[in-house]
């Protein structure tokens, strides 16, 4: 694992096109997979990853500034994907203070503080891969 201690109080990321990118400053909060439908289906993949970082730190920075938008759960939860190059890069649960990232949106996503500590909704995991252990011990689902 790579030390990114140098940037982690500043950490940028965007799409694969280079079109919507973003800035992200402070600690990033619950690394972890999901394995829900919803991730399934979106990112065409057993699992998705995710980190959050504040809100308050989080800024549009690419020509296209925001992704476009789908209200993957209306009312709560919005994904963000560019849509040019359809590369998912970010969530927001509507009234929260973090922007969630997918991990492989990140320029360096290899920092330690950026190991999936746990997976969300193992019950839909594919049988063949092998979950994430849960370091947190978290009793639930998501």
């Amino acid at each position: 694992m790579n030390d990114t201690s140098d940037i982690a109080a500043v950490r940028a990321g965007g799409c694969h096109c280079g079109k919507i990118r973003f800035t992200a400053r402070g600690v990033p909060d619950y690394p972890h997979t999901c394995s829900c439908p919803d991730c399934q289906k979106r990112g065409g993949c057993p699992m998705m990853s995710w980190v959050a970082f504040p809100l308050d730190g989080f800024t549009w920075t690419g020509q296209s500034g925001e992704p476009r938008w789908y209200d993957t759960f209306p009312g709560e939860t919005k994904r963000g994907f560019c849509p040019d190059c359809g590369s998912h890069v970010a969530a927001h649960d509507y009234g929260d203070t973090w922007m969630g990232v997918n991990l492989p949106a990140l320029d360096h996503p290899d920092g330690d503080d950026l190991v999936p500590v746990n997976q969300s909704f193992r019950d839909t995991a594919v049988t063949w891969l092998p979950q994430v252990p849960d370091t947190q011990q978290h009793t639930s689902a998501g």
